[in-house]
């Protein structure tokens, strides 16, 4: 499949998955990471230095961030500060997310958050 760099193909970072390695990193651009998740069985992530967003592609599931659980599906958009506790659970086999690192490391400074047009205090969350 022929790559340019404007575009990531779905398949083609599915296809540079491997049975031992479940993430694929698809893009870097600055402290702008995306990469491909793709977990089998369990989730056995651990906190990430950088603020993360995961783009729900294909699967459903149970999102454990900060000690709230969030059902989840395709087209949802799920988010981590760095150094939050966070993984998937009771999730499809299918499950693949898009995961998009960004910002520096330790995270943004803590503020307010916007989400759906409604502020939300980092201390809220």
């Amino acid at each position: 499949m022929q790559m340019n760099a404007h575009q990531v193909p779905f398949a083609a970072a599915l296809d540079a998955l491997t049975a031992q390695q479940r993430f694929a990193e698809v893009f870097v651009r600055g402290s702008l990471k995306v990469e491909l998740y793709a977990p089998r069985g369990t989730d056995a992530q651990t906190p990430h230095l950088q603020d993360e967003v995961y783009i729900v592609q294909q699967g459903s599931g149970t999102y454990l961030c900060a000690g709230d659980h969030q059902r989840f599906g395709p087209g949802d958009l799920l988010f981590a500060a760095a150094g939050v506790q966070h993984r998937f659970l009771e999730f499809t086999d299918d499950l693949a997310v898009w995961v998009v690192f960004y910002g520096p490391d330790g995270g943004e400074q803590a503020s307010t958050r916007t989400v759906m047009g409604q502020p939300h205090h980092e201390a809220q969350l």
